[in-house]
């Protein structure tokens, strides 16, 4: 992909593999000379980010709730968030398209980041249960005994120590909302409020496809993911670290 994205559309369409070339960035320049491109950038890192926001937020209370506490329909909560963790999204398309009409939400980002924040939920949920369970409880009950109350033991605590699995979860999020394409063909019409998904498809028609273009496009779209994940790589390694000397 990054290597087609530099080659001339002769050598892209050619018969025979080309390996040495002259590189060109004329491919670059017709992805980035799409109209509206820039909206499409801004409207992804907008729900993208807000959603993995969300999600953590949420997701490290009700994770807490699951590993610390102990409350009625507890077990049936677990099973509710693994099965939704497994259900596929695609089904639901249909359902959220007529929910979101009839709320006269349709091309909105703020309706594109709940549902990615609903889709980010279960698995956050689920990852920081895990990471949460693994930490002694006796540290809290000794930051409780020396004076902190509850949320306080929590944020001195045990939140440090979860450096891994927020960053496993953020990684997650990110790359889901960042790919998500089917619900934003179907909810968002309207190109002002479209995200780089459908910006990759607009170099597909009938009447061909510019292969050069959108290899190019396909780089682009990656190099985010792919700064996210080597960042957070970095960290979550020396978190585990830091957690295990902590403990």
């Amino acid at each position: 992909m990054f290597s087609t994205s530099f080659k001339s559309s002769t050598d892209v369409l050619t018969d025979d593999p080309v390996f040495l070339f002259t590189p060109t960035f004329d491919h670059y320049e017709t992805a980035t000379a799409v109209e509206l491109f820039w909206t499409y950038v801004g409207n992804s890192f907008i729900v993208t980010i807000g959603a993995v926001l969300l999600a953590l937020l949420v997701a490290l209370a009700a994770s807490y709730a699951i590993a610390r506490m102990q409350f009625r329909g507890r077990r049936g909560m677990v099973l509710a968030v693994m099965m939704a963790q497994m259900a596929p999204w695609e089904i639901l398309i249909i359902v959220v398209y007529l929910n979101a009409r009839d709320l006269e939400m349709l091309n909105s980002l703020l309706t594109l980041t709940l549902i990615y924040f609903v889709m980010a939920l279960p698995f956050s949920i689920w990852t920081l249960r895990g990471f949460i369970a693994a930490v002694p409880k006796e540290l809290e009950e000794s930051a409780m005994i020396d004076g902190c109350n509850r949320a306080q033991a929590f944020f001195r605590v045990i939140f440090p120590l979860l450096a891994p699995g927020l960053m496993a979860t953020s990684l997650f999020g990110f790359i889901a909302a960042w790919n998500e394409y089917a619900m934003v063909l179907v909810l968002n019409k309207d190109p002002e409020a479209a995200t780089l998904p459908l910006w990759l498809t607009q170099f597909q028609t009938n009447f061909g496809n510019d292969w050069g273009a959108t290899m190019a496009a396909s780089t682009m779209f990656t190099v985010p993911v792919l700064i996210v994940f080597v960042l957070l790589q970095r960290r979550v390694t020396g978190g585990l670290a830091a957690g295990a000397v902590k403990g």
